[in-house]
């Protein structure tokens, strides 16, 4: 269902999230640059090696931001100017290795991919149904920034942000398993 301003319409049909072990979930809370925020969406997406999730937050300020986790790793991102990409955003390729640069920021092209939306919930700024795929880039800079490039058929998008440790975030409301002591500083 998408919600709008003319009221709810459906949009698709969207997979069953399967089961992950990511301890973060719908309703976590925690804190970013001073801000409180709450996780209120997700994406899962998936590729030939793996998958990965990408959480939305909402800050206390109105504003959202991304937060994308893959094997452990955290980068906290948001909306951001688009490098000078052209060919990309025309459907051509990227390389690994690749430099650009986004406020006064150098990245490198370390990942790129084609993924598809495994499932979604929450509530999200778009429809995300399943099977819609994307080719994402990931960039990195020496100094622990990020940047991701998303091309879909909706258009090209870029998030920039950094690396952060899920300690950092101050997280609460994070998911519990059998067997599995939560770390240290972690509720």
């Amino acid at each position: 269902m998408l919600r709008g301003d003319d009221g709810l319409k459906t949009v698709g049909t969207a997979a069953i999230l399967p089961f992950d072990v990511s301890p973060i979930v719908i309703g976590t809370r925690g804190t970013t640059d001073g801000q409180a925020f709450e996780v209120v969406g997700r994406v899962r997406w998936g590729w030939t090696d793996g998958a990965w999730n990408e959480w939305l937050l909402t800050l206390a300020d109105g504003s959202t931001r991304w937060l994308g986790e893959a094997m452990g790793t955290f980068m906290l991102l948001a909306d951001a100017p688009l490098p000078a990409l052209r060919d990309f955003a025309d459907g051509g390729a990227i390389a690994p290795g690749l430099r650009v640069t986004v406020d006064g920021q150098d990245f490198v092209a370390t990942d790129v991919k084609t993924a598809t939306c495994i499932g979604a919930e929450g509530q999200l700024p778009f429809a995300a149904p399943a099977h819609w795929t994307i080719t994402s880039v990931d960039f990195r800079n020496p100094d622990g920034a990020s940047l991701s490039v998303q091309r879909d058929d909706r258009g090209t998008s870029a998030y920039c942000g950094r690396y952060v440790d899920l300690i950092d975030l101050a997280p609460t409301g994070l998911r519990r398993f059998d067997d599995w002591a939560m770390p240290k500083g972690l509720q």
